[in-house]
């Protein structure tokens, strides 16, 4: 019996920065939508992570604003049952795109970059904070907050 894809799957490199924040932000967007998207389900993942390993210190303090916490977050690789299980994939760059396709098969129907349903002006890649300072970590958390209005409508067109 196939596994229901119910699973919004968000991937980054390390799962320490940018997709466990993007994890967050849309956890707390979905948790105000009504019918078949506020039961999905919001997961994150890294590429080259290495399991266990807490957020870091600036993502947790760049959300920490917005009343969302990292605490429980431990970093977790991505496998083919994470994406056996996704009805969309998440990924912050076109790298993690590449890697994706490369190294996965098969992939869900869904595989965008979180800010590709922006008008077309803006930039698609969300820039990798890791080891920058906080205002780095903000403007990456702006970025994704900026791309949630257009990436919840995607997701009630396609998943609902």
């Amino acid at each position: 019996m196939p596994n229901e894809r119910d699973t919004v799957l968000l991937v980054c490199s390390g799962n320490t920065c940018r997709s466990p924040m993007a994890e967050a932000l849309l956890r707390a967007a979905l948790a105000r939508e009504e019918g078949a998207l506020a039961r999905l389900k919001v997961a994150s993942r890294g590429l080259a992570a290495h399991p266990g390993d807490p957020p870091s210190a600036n993502a947790v303090r760049a959300l920490r604003p917005l009343g969302l916490s990292l605490d429980r977050h431990r970093s977790l690789s991505l496998s083919q049952a994470d994406l056996d299980r996704a009805a969309a994939v998440l990924v912050m760059g076109d790298s993690h795109l590449q890697a994706l396709r490369s190294r996965f098969s098969p992939l869900p129907a869904h595989v965008a970059r979180f800010r590709d349903f922006l008008p077309e002006a803006s930039g698609r890649d969300i820039p990798d904070p890791f080891g920058g300072d906080l205002p780095a970590y903000e403007d990456c958390r702006d970025s994704m907050v900026e791309a949630l209005p257009s990436l919840l409508a995607m997701l009630r067109s396609r998943l609902a």
